[in-house]
């Protein structure tokens, strides 16, 4: 496939309390989980912006300027890659299945999208997302004016662009048999951000023994 896909890993962990890549999830880091999700996905992972070693883990691109948040990260990780489309991810999404993020790759595809989203419900989440390389120039325009929004600056500059943003509707997605359902966790469950130790013991009590 011409994707890759990158882990963005340059948050500040303040109310994790303590550095999250390497919080442990299952018996493993975050970040580790964060890879597999995008290896069971057949990408190349890579991981942005982090703050700690984690070239242990997979290959790490430095951010364009530190403090610029995860825009800063896509920026630098889209500059950094050859390929088409580039797929990210948060560290902090270990219930992520990896057949959602292979959906929405394959889907960015067929429709040779610049953006694609996946919706959970009634709400469109910013994180997975499938960016086309012509989204580039236009996202670094948007951060280096100060506006470091992600879900804005990918409708900003799609609309620049005269292209749409692509959604993918979850619960159709699974119901036609195009993504595996985790067992006992709904669609929008898979979309918990682990923020804090609270966040974790939620997954923990949630997470299924396996995530597809």
């Amino acid at each position: 496939m011409d994707a890759a896909g990158i882990v963005l890993a340059g948050g500040q962990s303040s109310r994790m309390g303590s550095e999250k890549a390497l919080v442990e999830f299952r018996g493993e880091p975050l970040v580790a989980h964060a890879l597999r999700i995008l290896r069971g996905a057949g990408l190349a992972a890579s991981i942005v912006g982090a703050r700690t070693a984690l070239e242990s883990f997979a290959p790490v691109v430095p951010d364009l300027k530190p403090g610029q948040g995860p825009l800063g990260g896509v920026c630098a990780a889209m500059a950094s890659s050859s390929a088409r489309w580039s797929v990210f991810l948060p560290l902090d999404m270990p219930l992520m299945p990896s057949s959602l993020v292979a959906f929405l790759v394959s889907k960015a595809m067929e429709e040779r999208a610049v953006v694609t989203l996946a919706q959970a419900g009634d709400y469109v989440e910013t994180f997975p997302v499938v960016l086309e390389r012509t989204m580039l120039p236009g996202l670094r325009r948007v951060l280096e004016a100060g506006h470091g929004g992600c879900f804005a600056a990918f409708q900003s500059v799609a609309a620049e662009l005269c292209l749409p943003v692509h959604v993918v509707q979850v619960e159709l997605a699974v119901s036609g048999g195009m993504v595996s359902q985790l067992d006992g966790v709904p669609a929008a469950g898979w979309f918990l951000n682990v923020n804090e130790p609270t966040d974790l013991a939620r997954a923990e009590a949630i997470c299924p023994d396996r995530v597809r």
